[in-house]
């Protein structure tokens, strides 16, 4: 029993550690290149608009989305070397 907990905790300490590292991604992409870096961004353009603007507008979303899938593909792995896949 205690073997299936310590299993558990590690699991959970895992998900928990890629959550961080995600979200960290994502704050950093929204808030940072939205707000913080924003003037320096600007410089550079994409799809016509000034880069900033992009990343404040659209580009977190489209960051956001893609760790979405970044945090299905590392769960299933997780799953996987846990042993709690459903296969």
């Amino acid at each position: 029993m205690k073997n299936k907990d310590e299993n558990a905790k590690a699991y959970w300490r895992e998900n928990v550690r890629y959550l961080v590292i995600l979200l960290s991604i994502w704050f950093l992409v929204s808030y940072g290149a939205g707000i913080i870096f924003k003037d320096f961004l600007n410089q550079f353009r994409m799809g016509g608009f000034k880069l900033g603007f992009w990343f404040a507008e659209q580009g977190s979303i489209y960051v956001f989305v893609i760790l979405i899938f970044v945090y299905v593909r590392l769960m299933n792995k997780l799953d996987k070397k846990y042993g709690y896949d459903e296969e």
